[in-house]
């Protein structure tokens, strides 16, 4: 071996072993197709009972995932379905951008209107939202392409709608937010720029409240879409491929993905499996991916 070639060799295992040990992980992510030939896909969401759903937004879907079937339709006439989460209950809370509002779906299927209006001017365009385990829900409202030609509120907004009593305005903005998570212990919530691109943080307290608002992370590469958070609290964002960063703003790596990735989800019976919806197709990441999912 020549100098040049040992120099270099010696470099490379240098810079590796320099890598804290979570980006090492991170490296043994592997992507596995889901289902594709969707129009727009979205909002990710892990059910307690088994299951994924997301949106296809523009055919007005929304779709199932059973881990060992095929993909199947939940529902049609969703009208314009985009960010979807589930409660502690397992409701199923969905943005429905075409109607401005925002539902609750029952294990029973009954559907009742959660939030449609702030100070009675019709929302924008619910985009993404996140449930806290005490219930505490929160959503981004912007607009999109035709959805800003007929707004009735002024700024985009990102809102707090408690167990209990009114919807709330937790922060306003001539840029417009979209992805929203929550950190593992419920006193974190992030939420993504897309127009500034960045990921803004708000410590919340016992009663949902926010305040403490910051930047985490500025110049995301790519538009900022859905976010997800792990177990450990790193925070991954759908944009440019799926960034993942550690809770203190800092990247860590990034996943490769094709198209443009829209949102991600935890989901399987670990929840160590990580959900991403880009644009026409369907994806699941594992570090310890197996054999090729069934589902088409």
């Amino acid at each position: 071996m020549t100098r040049a070639v040992r120099t270099c060799s010696a470099a490379l295992f240098a810079l590796f072993a320099s890598l804290p040990a979570a980006a090492q992980d991170f490296l043994q992510f592997r992507l596995e197709l889901l289902g594709k030939g969707y129009t727009f896909t979205e909002g990710a969401a892990w059910s307690k009972d088994g299951y994924l759903v997301f949106s296809d937004t523009p055919t007005d879907r929304l779709l199932k995932w059973t881990p060992g079937r095929v993909l199947e339709v939940l529902r049609t006439n969703a009208n314009g379905p985009r960010g979807n989460a589930f409660d502690a209950q397992g409701r199923l809370y969905t943005c429905e951008t075409r109607l401005h509002r925002v539902t609750r779906t029952d294990k029973g299927g009954k559907l009742e209107v959660v939030a449609d209006a702030w100070e009675g001017k019709r929302l924008n365009a619910p985009s993404h939202i996140a449930v806290t385990k005490s219930e505490h829900v929160y959503f981004t409202d912007p607009a999109f392409g035709g959805e800003a030609d007929h707004r009735e509120l002024d700024f985009y907004g990102v809102y707090h709608l408690p167990p209990k009593g009114a919807l709330r305005l937790l922060a306003k903005s001539a840029t417009r937010p979209n992805g929203i998570a929550l950190s593992p212990n419920g006193k974190t919530l992030y939420v993504s720029d897309s127009d500034e691109r960045n990921i803004r943080a708000y410590d919340l307290d016992r009663n949902g409240e926010a305040s403490g608002e910051r930047v985490l992370v500025a110049a995301v590469a790519g538009v900022p879409g859905g976010l997800a958070v792990d177990e450990k609290g790193n925070l991954y964002v759908a944009a440019k491929g799926v960034g993942i960063y550690s809770p203190e703003g800092r990247l860590i790596h990034t996943i490769g993905v094709a198209g443009f990735p829209s949102s991600c989800a935890f989901g399987e019976v670990d929840l160590k499996t990580l959900i991403v919806t880009s644009r026409g197709e369907v994806y699941r990441a594992r570090q310890d991916a197996g054999p090729e999912a069934d589902a088409h």
